[in-house]
């Protein structure tokens, strides 16, 4: 108790000695200022470099078709005949049906998607920058995306199987050009995942940036408070050895309570783990039953009893007389 007392009155006449000079009004302007300029600078053509693979996907998805697709035509017989001059279509070959749509929809929803995702990464950021917030509104975005890219395929599967009961033309005219498809949406589903990890590290870069800008500020203003310190242990005499002198006192005199409260520290730690052993014992043993409580308590009755009668003179006496009569037999 000497020792924290102790150190209590010497922490309080140091804080009333040298008053906080720390101030966050500064900071929050500098903050909110880089923020929203950080923020503004990030435009959202950032998405083109990483969403050219996805792109060139959707590019060679018009050679991918069963049917007609606009421009290009009749793509797959093309193909087919430059790989195999001999080949010709059949005149009765069943027309597919055309979905060579489906990607270039699917593909602007999920720019559309990004674009949420950006807008809802500038407000945030702005309100609160950190980590986590990028990372729940990427990943949230990004589930979205591959749960579209993953169930067009499996509904394509299941339309797939039924329409082989239903007869040849159409699984060929409709479930089979719809399947193709489906799979081309699966893959850009997968290559537009570097978009929405490209607009996470962009935000992220302005959230780094601020805690550099936190950490530069705390320590500059440590190193103020440290020259200000200096200065008041100087006494305003402008003696550098003065200040020194007493400087090196102060600390003499923290280390000195500084051990006095670890040694108090580690007493009450281990009375405090003596304690518990104690404890833990107790509550391992078996409940006593009242029988075995009045047992012991007349067993102490005849302890206390006998220890009463052994400081009684005639019992004394009556002890020495058999005492020796033993010793003369």
């Amino acid at each position: 108790m000497l020792a924290t007392e102790t150190a209590r009155e010497q922490l309080e006449s140091i804080s009333n000695k040298f008053p906080d000079l720390y101030s966050k009004d500064g900071l929050e302007e500098e903050l909110e200022r880089y923020t929203h300029t950080a923020v503004s600078n990030i435009k959202f053509n950032l998405i083109i470099k990483p969403a050219v693979i996805s792109f060139i996907a959707l590019v060679v998805s018009f050679f991918l078709d069963l049917s007609t697709v606009p421009i290009l035509g009749d793509v797959t017989i093309k193909i087919a005949q430059s790989l195999f001059p001999a080949w010709q279509p059949n005149a009765n070959m069943i027309s597919p049906y055309s979905f060579w749509w489906l990607p270039v929809v699917v593909y602007a929803l999920f720019i559309f998607l990004s674009y949420l995702a950006y807008n809802k990464l500038r407000l945030e950021i702005i309100r609160t920058p950190a980590s986590e917030t990028i990372d729940r509104i990427v990943s949230s975005y990004t589930s979205v995306i591959d749960s579209i890219s993953t169930a067009l395929p499996l509904i394509g599967a299941a339309i797939l199987l039924i329409s082989i009961q239903l007869g040849q033309e159409v699984f060929l005219g409709l479930s089979v050009p719809f399947e193709v498809k489906a799979l081309i949406v699966l893959a850009l589903g997968k290559l537009f995942e570097p978009v929405l990890d490209q607009l996470g590290v962009e935000f992220q870069n302005v959230v780094n940036h601020v805690s550099d800008i936190k950490e530069r500020y705390f320590s500059r203003i440590q190193i103020e408070n440290s020259k200000n310190l200096l200065k008041q242990l100087s006494g305003g005499s402008g003696s550098v050895a003065r200040g020194a002198e007493i400087t090196l006192k102060d600390l003499e005199s923290y280390k000195n309570i500084l051990e006095q409260t670890a040694r108090l520290s580690e007493l009450i730690q281990r009375n405090f783990a003596t304690v518990h052993s104690v404890l833990e014992k107790i509550s391992t043993v078996q409940s006593i039953s009242p029988e075995k409580i009045l047992q012991l308590k007349e067993l102490a009755n005849s302890i206390t009893q006998a220890s009463h009668s052994l400081g009684d003179e005639k019992t004394v006496t009556g002890l020495k007389y058999l005492e020796s009569i033993v010793v003369k037999r």
